[in-house]
This record gives structure tokens, sequence and C-alpha cells, in this order.
């Protein structure tokens, strides 16, 4: 189960699920270039400070699990790890690059879900209590008064 991660200025469990699919989705991760891409992702998650959850490279698409700081949008995630990955890959496996899709390892699109510790039927509910434990709210039934002030 993903744990709850700090920095210095936020508290966060953001973890997401990451798809993605080779340009034309041709059969090219195996082997070696399997190997090379799932180190290549590891390492440009290190400087990163994302953690890797989970990873499983198929010979046509990729599932990544990671945990993320919320500064970091999905889609930038997405970004780079899809451009330091064709970028490494395409230069180390040139071969990769004759044929359909060429210059280009992925696809332009991506698949991201994101992932906790509790649903979000969960969180609602819990965002809908608060309201009943609100003492100044008129909405929230009759109001405990903390002091009375008198007019007199």
């Amino acid at each position: 189960m993903p744990e709850e991660r700090t920095t210095r200025h936020s508290h966060y469990n953001l973890n997401y699920h990451l798809v993605f699919t080779p340009k034309y989705r041709r059969q090219v991760f195996f082997g070696e270039v399997r190997e090379r891409l799932m180190q290549v992702f590891r390492e440009a998650c290190l400087m990163r400070d994302w953690a890797v959850l989970g990873m499983e490279v198929m010979p046509d698409h990729v599932h990544l699990f990671l945990s993320v700081p919320p500064k970091w949008a999905p889609s930038d995630v997405a970004k780079i790890l899809k451009g330091v990955s064709a970028r490494r890959i395409l230069q180390e496996f040139p071969k990769l690059r004759r044929g359909k899709g060429g210059g280009h390892l992925w696809t332009p699109s991506f698949y991201v879900g994101s992932a906790g510790n509790i649903s979000a039927q969960t969180i609602q509910r819990y965002i809908e209590l608060q309201r009943k434990h609100q003492v100044d709210d008129p909405l929230s039934g009759p109001a405990t008064p903390v002091h009375q002030v008198d007019d007199d």
C-alpha cells in the first residue's frame, strides 16, 4: 500500500498509474531494450524524487505506478518520462528509428489514473460530515452558543 510522503511544504499521497504506448503500437520493448527502458525510467524518477511503486514493460506498452509530489502535474510527469526515455532509447538503439514511426518512440497520448489509500466515496463522506461538526454554521442545525452578550 502506498505510504504518505512529505516535502518541506506538504504531506501527500499522490499516486499515478501511467500507460504509454509506442508509435503504431509497435512491439519493440523486449530484451536489452526493455531492460534499458526500465533503467531510464528509474533514473529519471530518482532525479526528481518520484517513487516508483510499480513498473511493467510489455512489448507494446508500459505501465508505471508512481508517487509524485504535488508540485508536478501528471501531464508534466508523462511528458518528462516520455521525452527522456525516447531521447535515450532512440540514441542507444538506432535500429528503432527505422521503419514505421521512424523518428518517434511514443504516441503523443497517454493514460493517467490516480490512486491513494482511501476511496473516493470515503473522501466524499468525510467532506459531507465536516459541516455537521461546524459550531457556527447555521446550516448544520441548532448552534451551540459559546457565550451570550446582553443588550442592556
